[in-house]
């Protein structure tokens, strides 16, 4: 017998491991679950033709306030519990205003088409509006702690708790038995092959940091969110908190807040993240892979060994155009924002300013600071690559460690210490980042100016091509998730980074300040949002009496 028969039986007698069996089964159980029948339950019903309405208003505002797509149902439950609770002052610690509140916000969400009309049962009402009045008697007991605070200081706090709220609220909705088996087996895989240095402070929090890492990567979890998990974490069975716990919990909400706050802003995170980044990639792959027939991919695992891994390449592939697709709506979308955010204002304010100033208007200059944010987003989403071959092959090698026991990883992850960098040395950096900064600036004002622009277009040009150079960042990075090579160096990447990367980080900035005052959000969220909102209920309550009139008729 020759070795490569030898070899094939080997890999015939690969062992599943006890998590991904699991895995499988649960994935099987979610595909082949039998829908209860809750034809008799009560559900909440909103009108087809207002929630047309309000779902329009939720694409208008949703291209005004540029956020992740999975995020926007968590953002919207905060904007609406904070309008109804913050902003309105709706609600008091008594069952019946939180009940009402818990109606109206589930009422919004599916007019808005975040939640499925003619699903969600009506006693989901009852469930929300316990969260709630949890959320709001410890945000009564913490302001009584904060008393001396600045106004500032505590609405700073009374809106984290409304995030938390918000946060525990999408939790509700999003559920899934399959994300939870796959945290689980991640969590246990990552602890026992990421080692600490013995004399790091950290070790105590590594397994909380793994833990907040996989949400964070996995799950995608924003700070809100993040928030709320540790707080949980904090504060074990808080959906069964009494009311005297709440109040311990209010009594130490400032050391609570700054723990939390710690954790999140951890010196471990980036060096976790990279791990988990890639174990991410590899658990997606599997989970599609098995989605697609988890009977038959169990049974061949046993069968056909290269079977798994023709079809690990072939979700690989469907995945890689998938996400150039996003691309396109990423950058699609950051086009429709910056246009309709900033364009917009550079195109009111360049004529007359240039005019107060007394300085040359240029149609050229005006036309390209215009149409400059869509061509270089078009160009930068043109020119992206797909992940190699070697990407692929990556990513099979680190799918079979996860699900073969014998294919498990034998080296753990290290984690070295970071040496600490004297003052002359951050100081030195600190003058050679200046450099490429000024000298960032210097040439493409210098090239501006060579064509004609005058200080104002300049500046505009400026604004946008910072802020274009975050934004393009940003939508590569969420293309680049299913990359698990680092990128090679060259001389020419240094160089670019060299001169981009301030760039880059000014328009980060400039995207930070502009977002906490983003006129066109102020306007749909304190002007327009809460008269619509009457309005589209008057017409759910006129297309209901009209109703019920044609049935007396009839």
């Amino acid at each position: 017998m020759d070795n490569s028969t030898l070899s094939k039986k080997a890999d015939n007698l690969l062992t599943v491991s006890s998590n991904i069996k699991k895995i499988f089964q649960i994935i099987y159980q979610e595909q082949n679950k039998e829908k209860d029948d809750e034809d008799e339950i009560p559900k909440i019903i909103v009108s087809e033709l207002v929630s047309k309405m309000a779902f329009y208003y939720e694409k208008i505002r949703n291209s005004v306030d540029y956020e992740e797509e999975h995020l926007l149902r968590k953002n919207a439950i905060k904007r609406i519990l904070k309008r109804q609770i913050v902003i309105e002052g709706a609600v008091t610690i008594k069952k019946t205003d939180n009940y009402n509140v818990a109606k109206h916000l589930l009422v919004e969400l599916i007019r808005a088409a975040y939640l499925p009309n003619n699903s969600i049962p009506e006693n989901r009402i009852d469930e929300i509006s316990r969260i709630l009045e949890r959320y709001l008697k410890l945000k009564e007991y913490s302001l009584r702690k904060l008393a001396k605070y600045e106004i500032k200081e505590r609405n700073n706090f009374s809106n984290w708790i409304v995030a938390l709220m918000a946060s525990d609220i999408e939790e509700k909705f999003s559920n899934n038995p399959v994300n939870s088996a796959v945290i689980a087996d991640m969590h246990e895989i990552l602890v026992n092959n990421i080692n600490l240095p013995d004399d790091s402070k950290y070790k105590k929090d590594k397994e909380i940091q793994i833990y907040i890492g996989i949400y964070r990567n996995f799950l995608k979890f924003d700070k809100d969110m993040l928030n709320f998990l540790l707080f949980k974490y904090y504060n074990i069975n808080w959906d069964k908190f009494s009311d005297d716990e709440i109040k311990k919990v209010a009594d130490n909400i400032l050391f609570l807040r700054a723990r939390i706050e710690k954790q999140i802003n951890h010196p471990l995170t980036f060096q976790i993240d990279k791990i988990i980044s890639r174990y991410t990639v590899f658990f997606k792959i599997l989970i599609d892979v098995i989605a697609e027939n988890p009977v038959k991919v169990y049974e061949e695992l046993k069968k056909n060994p290269n079977f798994f891994e023709r079809k690990i390449k072939n979700v690989c592939n469907k995945k890689y155009s998938i996400s150039r697709k996003k691309l396109w709506r990423a950058a699609i979308r950051s086009i429709i924002y910056i246009f309709i955010t900033k364009s917009v204002i550079a195109f009111i304010l360049e004529i007359p300013v240039s005019k107060f100033f007394k300085q040359e208007i240029s149609l050229y200059s005006l036309i390209i600071n215009i149409s400059f944010p869509a061509v270089l987003l078009f160009l930068i989403v043109l020119f992206f690559r797909l992940p190699s071959d070697n990407n692929t092959n990556k990513i099979i090698q680190g799918v079979e460690e996860i699900v073969f026991e014998e294919k498990k990883r034998k080296k753990p992850f290290y984690f070295l210490k970071h040496a600490k960098r004297s003052r002359l040395l951050n100081s030195i950096f600190g003058i050679i980042y200046f450099i490429s900064f000024f000298l960032s600036f210097s040439i493409v004002v210098w090239g501006l100016n060579k064509i004609g622009f005058n200080w104002i277009s300049i500046i505009i040009f400026l604004f946008f091509f910072t802020l274009v150079s975050f934004f393009s960042v940003r939508i590569r990075k969420n293309a680049k998730e299913l990359v698990v090579i680092p990128a090679k160096e060259n001389i020419l990447s240094f160089i670019a980074e060299f001169f981009y990367i301030p760039i880059i980080s000014t328009g980060k900035w400039l995207s930070n300040k502009f977002s906490q005052i983003n006129v066109f959000v102020f306007i749909l969220d304190f002007i327009i949002e809460a008269p619509f909102k009457v309005f589209v209920s008057i017409t759910e309550e006129w297309t209901k009496y009209v109703k019920e009139r044609k049935d007396e008729i009839i």
